[in-house]
């Protein structure tokens, strides 16, 4: 009997699909090992980055409360340079907490050994793997320390990057600059610099205050600008 058109199109699709499954079938035998294992491979992959992320946020949540201990064992005398929670923290592999554990270090030792510390924090500031706000602190630090024992020419170009307006450390580092300037005789390098600083809404009160009485002691006219908000006398 002959196929009618709709019969031979029932026919075509029901071979089509027989032929698609087949393929599949023969797909799965020739590659579901492969398959299986390409599956396994991912989930033990995602598995151990999970492992991974839970293990650092763990480590860090760890580093962090230890961190905390030792600033407060700081703020009371009783933690040394040596103490092994700082040692540890000081080799993390998060910037964060290595840069404070070494800047912590080295301001214990300042009370003792001031030429060590000076050491310790010029270390720091020349270690490319810590932030560069860490460095620029530490270098500013180094500076203050060994001060009176560095020449006065040393001083101005070590804080040069250092001493411009936008930087952070513009007033500490410009105070430091202007009073090698004063060693040098540099009168006139000394003073703009002391009233620029003294003009620096973002530099501490203090500071502003100081290089304020400096700037006027050497000729400097000094109209101190109060920072927004502060309260008016």
């Amino acid at each position: 009997m002959a196929l009618t058109p709709t019969d031979n199109e029932a026919f075509l699709r029901e071979v089509d699909e027989n032929l698609r499954r087949d393929q599949m079938t023969s797909l799965a035998r020739k590659w579901g090992k492969a398959g299986a294992v390409l599956v396994g491979a991912l989930l033990l992959a995602l598995g151990g980055f999970l492992w991974w992320q839970n293990h650092r946020a763990q480590q860090a949540g760890l580093e962090g409360e230890a961190l905390s201990q030792v600033l407060q064992g700081v703020d009371v005398g009783n933690v040394q340079p040596t103490d092994p929670r700082l040692a540890a923290l000081a080799s993390s592999s998060r910037d964060g907490y290595r840069a404070m554990a070494r800047l912590t270090q080295a301001g214990i030792i300042a009370k003792t050994d001031p030429a060590a510390a000076a050491a310790s924090y010029q270390a720091i500031a020349n270690d490319n793997g810590l932030p560069q706000a860490t460095r620029d602190l530490a270098l500013v630090r180094a500076v203050t320390l060994q001060f009176d024992s560095l020449a006065p020419a040393d001083v101005v170009s070590r804080l040069k990057p250092l001493t411009v307006a936008n930087s952070p450390w513009f007033g500490s580092a410009g105070e430091l600059t202007a009073m090698a300037y004063l060693k040098m005789g540099r009168k006139d390098q000394a003073a703009p610099l002391f009233a620029a600083i003294a003009r620096d809404t973002d530099a501490p009160v203090g500071l502003r205050d100081r290089a304020a009485g400096m700037a006027t002691a050497l000729g400097q006219t000094v109209t101190v600008i109060t920072p927004a908000g502060a309260l008016k006398e």
